[in-house]
């Protein structure tokens, strides 16, 4: 753990969290060619190979990869799968640039297994599993667990070399759907050891007008930033994913925002408003993905 003025430090000389040479993979060298993959979980239907072969044609620089219960690996067949989607990834110019997982404790030996598998494999990040609050006992005791758990996967994941990132989500009772709860948890921590893949849909959706406050909050601690986008349907109180940019999200002035900050680090594309679930819609999600990066794009270089 690091004091304040240490951190603050990492933030204005390298002005981004990924100041670590084992990340150095994810880090552009403009705001204006930051490197974007895409989120896998629409196209599990397609083989490792078939994937990786898709995502590079599509001009990404690798996935956002599912490890987790129902994802395109299993956790209980990291040691196998997982080496051959790597592969598959390889072989045709892309990576796992992060991997997306149920982990959020040190303590579950699936959990150990599957970050050691990903570490020995050149993974260099991964999202958490989501955390919840329970209304039966305070807010700030539960914090404090919050935050102990924090530390002991932090030692679990330094010496491996991969880095925890927690994403932030709306909905009741998610740890982080505010995101001061996540500061509460991350203020004394190095940004190489643990961050956040901040997620601008979901504090659209929580924060409203407010989200330029929570980015810069937190943005010493960005490890990836998510794009996606949602609308409010029919009076409805339940956001509803739609195409990039035509939703609630200003983009332009989150991506003025992104770039003043100087950030340069990957950028992870979620299309998840046709269903991953029908394999009959796979052409479908292609479609919208590859009409969701011309968006994304645009943003980047503009």
């Amino acid at each position: 753990m690091t004091t304040f003025s240490r951190r603050q430090f990492l933030f204005t000389a390298s002005a981004t969290a990924l100041t670590s040479p084992a990340l150095a993979q994810n880090i552009a060298t403009s705001p204006d060619e930051l490197p974007v993959c895409v989120f896998n979980k629409p196209l599990q239907h397609l083989s490792y190979e078939e994937q990786a072969k898709l995502v590079a044609e599509m001009g990404f620089v690798g996935i956002e990869g599912t490890v987790r219960a129902n994802g395109h690996v299993s956790p209980d067949k990291v040691t196998t799968d997982l080496p051959k989607q790597i592969k598959a990834l390889r072989d045709n110019g892309v990576e796992m640039n992060l991997m997306t997982t149920d982990v959020n404790n040190a303590e579950d030996e699936t959990h150990r297994t599957v970050l050691k598998t990903a570490a020995d494999l050149g993974v260099k990040q991964f999202r958490m599993g989501s955390i919840k609050f329970t209304y039966d006992r305070p807010i700030p005791n539960q914090l404090d667990e919050i935050k102990a758990t924090f530390e002991k996967l932090i030692e679990f994941c330094r010496p491996l070399g991969i880095q925890p990132l927690y994403q932030n989500h709306a909905g009741a009772g998610r740890f982080g759907a505010g995101l001061w709860d996540v500061y509460e948890v991350l203020k004394d921590c190095d940004p190489n050891d643990v961050g956040i893949a901040f997620d601008i849909r979901h504090a659209v959706v929580e924060g409203g007008q407010s989200w330029p406050t929570e980015f810069h909050l937190l943005r010493p601690w960005f490890g990836f930033v998510y794009c996606k986008d949602f609308e409010w349907k029919d009076g409805s109180q339940k956001p509803s994913n739609v195409p990039l940019t035509t939703g609630q999200v200003d983009y332009p002035a989150f991506f003025k925002t992104l770039k003043k900050s100087t950030y340069t680090g990957p950028i992870s594309l979620h299309m998840e408003y046709i269903s991953h679930k029908d394999p009959e819609l796979l052409d479908d999600s292609i479609a919208a993905i590859k009409a969701d990066k011309i968006a994304l794009d645009k943003l980047i270089q503009g």
